[in-house]
């Protein structure tokens, strides 16, 4: 599928944000079979690349690919160490996943639109194939990331301070008066849950945003030579300040999670 005039603007942009997915589409059991590939395929790349260079690693002078996860690992270590006020040994990995692993499936919106799109059509001889490839532009992967860092904050809250530490924190806070637990309940609980749905909607909105401007971008290519070449300009301009949207998101999301998993840490 193309945006030459085969189609119309509608639905180009309705196939470019419909996910390959088994069963009913929207369905409770729909499989987006698209991203669970690209997530799961990003995330194997990002074990297989980091384990092969740890066991390569040499003290000498480091090539140019030992440099950069050097550089990647310190900066992450060095923001954890700054970030978290417990003892861990989990938190480090867990940034370093959390940061590498978003940024990469961040990145697949780098790859220009149609293109994974049409090898996919190509492959199943089918025109109308979909294929989504940025999985973080799924609201399913990201709040899968938010929930996973929200059930490591319960299970550390309860370690940490035990089971009624904990209850006590979700009813003696703010207000340690016993008249305002239902109160503190209630704020304490929407305070909590409000973690994980923060840190999903935030990915999937900057993501979902920037895949649906490159798919507007990419319009403009089927239109007169003069807004073609204006689209080219809006794409390498959108290209470059997206590079910065999709190293912060991974930032961002990284950060929160340690900072979540700090608090988690604190025993009152």
């Amino acid at each position: 599928m193309s945006a030459t005039g085969e189609v119309s603007s509608q639905e180009y942009i309705q196939h470019h944000l419909t996910f390959w997915a088994s069963g009913h589409q929207g369905g409770f059991w729909t499989w987006h079979i698209d991203s669970l590939l690209f997530s799961v395929g990003l995330g194997v790349l990002f074990l297989w690349l980091f384990r092969s260079v740890g066991k390569k690693a040499t003290t000498g002078v480091p090539g140019k690919l030992q440099c950069v996860i050097e550089m990647i690992v310190e900066f992450v270590d060095s923001s954890v160490k700054e970030t978290f006020h417990g003892r861990n040994k989990l938190i480090a990995p867990l940034a370093l996943t959390i940061f590498v692993w978003v940024f990469m499936m961040n990145f697949m919106d780098m790859i220009p639109v149609d293109w994974l799109p049409q090898v996919a059509a190509l492959i199943a001889g089918d025109h109308n194939q979909h294929l989504r490839v940025v999985p973080t532009a799924d609201l399913n992967v990201t709040f899968s990331l938010a929930l996973g860092v929200f059930g490591l904050i319960i299970y550390y809250s309860i370690k940490i301070k035990g089971i009624s530490g904990f209850v006590k924190e979700l009813t003696l806070q703010p207000f340690n008066v016993k008249a305002m637990i239902p109160v503190n309940f209630v704020l304490e609980s929407v305070t909590l849950i409000a973690k994980p749905i923060s840190l999903a909607l935030r990915l999937f909105g900057n993501l979902y945003a920037g895949e649906l401007i490159f798919i507007l971008i990419a319009l403009m290519y089927g239109a007169n030579v003069a807004i073609a070449a204006l689209g080219v300009t809006l794409h390498l301009g959108w290209l470059i300040f997206h590079i910065l949207v999709i190293t912060l998101q991974a930032f961002i999301f990284m950060m929160l999670t340690i900072v979540y998993l700090s608090m988690a840490h604190e025993d009152h």
